[in-house]
């Protein structure tokens, strides 16, 4: 009977070790804090540039624009933490594609107000520049969630 313990007990500790390599915090990037990912400083960064930019539009009727520019680049690094909390990587890659998305979103917007000439060129210029920085790392974690190494 003491046998069969250990050895449940064996079984047990081997399929927790399991659990705790392919769920823990720290399968992606070995980071278990979001502020730790580089993706999340950059849209972190993005996200704080773009609303000291959008806070300089300040005709009525251009606040529709810069509401949705702001709520766009803020929209990527909440998805990133909101995801870095899920239990697989295919759920933290799902949310990383919508900040994804909203990194696209963000890039119209921004394109939208030079166009109109509510935001400088050279504004405009670093913006989307940071946002297409923000989007290839994007992919490329996405590509790492959804091939991962085998081991």
């Amino acid at each position: 009977m003491a046998f069969e313990t250990v050895r449940c007990a064996q079984r047990i500790n081997a399929a927790t070790d399991r659990w705790q390599k392919r769920f823990a915090w720290t399968s992606v990037s070995g980071v278990a804090d979001f502020k730790k990912l580089l993706v999340w400083q950059k849209a972190h960064a993005l996200a704080l540039n773009a609303h000291r930019i959008a806070k300089r539009i300040r005709k009525p009727y251009d606040a529709s624009l810069r509401s949705q520019l702001i709520r766009a680049a803020f929209s990527i690094p909440t998805n990133i933490v909101e995801g870095r909390r899920q239990a697989t990587d295919k759920e933290f890659a799902r949310f990383l594609r919508i900040a994804l998305n909203s990194g696209c979103e963000l890039e119209y917007h921004v394109l939208a107000a030079r166009d109109i000439d509510v935001i400088c060129e050279a504004d405009s210029d670093n913006l989307i520049h940071q946002a297409i920085e923000v989007r290839k790392m994007l992919h490329g974690l996405i590509a790492k969630l959804d091939h991962p190494e085998k081991p």
